[in-house]
C-alpha cells in the first residue's frame, strides 16, 4: 500500500507564495478524485505537471482513478466530485484552514477500494492542492460514498 498520510503539495505552496498562479479556493471549481493503491502520493514533486489531474506527466491519471461502477457511473464520475460550501479560515491558532462541506456521491454509487483522493483546481490546469488518505480501503455498494473532511479542514497551512 502506497498511501500513508495526507499532505499539501509543495508546488501548491510555492505557487501561492511566488504569486505564480492566482488560486481562489472559494471561487474556483475544486474537485476530489478518488484513487486506489496503484499510485504513490508524493507532496514533494518538482513541477506542477506532477500534481495535475490526468496530466501527461502525472501519476494522478484516470487509469488509477476509482469511479462509480454502477449503471451510468454518474454518482462519482471520472474527474471527481466538486467541493461545495468552500471556506477559508485565516490565521486561527497560527493556521490557515481551507474547508468545504463533506463531499458525497449520488445515492446509488458502487465504489470499491478507494484509499484516498486528489483535491485539485479545475480552473488552473487541474493543478493539485493536496491529497488526502482515508486510513485504509473504503467502499460502498448501491449507496452514498461520502468524504467526511477532517475537523481541521480539507487542508491546513501552519504559520
Amino acid at each position: 500500500m502506497a498511501w500513508a498520510d495526507s499532505r499539501v503539495f509543495r508546488r501548491h505552496i510555492e505557487n501561492m507564495v511566488n504569486n505564480d498562479i492566482a488560486y481562489d479556493w472559494v471561487a474556483d471549481t475544486v474537485k476530489a478524485a478518488l484513487y486506489g493503491t496503484t499510485i504513490t502520493p508524493d507532496n514533494d514533486v518538482a513541477t506542477d505537471a506532477l500534481t495535475q489531474y490526468n496530466g501527461a506527466a502525472s501519476q494522478w491519471v484516470t487509469g488509477g482513478e476509482i469511479i462509480d461502477s454502477s449503471g451510468g457511473g454518474t454518482d462519482w464520475p471520472a474527474g471527481g466530485v466538486a467541493l461545495a460550501s468552500k471556506t477559508t479560515l485565516v490565521a486561527v491558532a497560527d493556521k490557515v484552514t481551507l474547508d468545504a462541506a463533506d463531499t458525497a456521491s449520488g445515492a446509488t454509487a458502487d465504489i470499491a477500494a478507494a484509499f484516498g483522493c486528489l483535491v485539485y483546481d479545475t480552473t488552473t490546469a487541474s493543478n493539485g492542492f493536496c491529497y488526502n488518505y482515508f486510513g485504509g480501503t473504503n467502499s460502498v455498494t448501491n449507496g452514498t460514498f461520502t468524504i467526511v473532511w477532517n475537523a481541521n479542514g480539507v487542508m491546513q497551512y501552519t504559520l
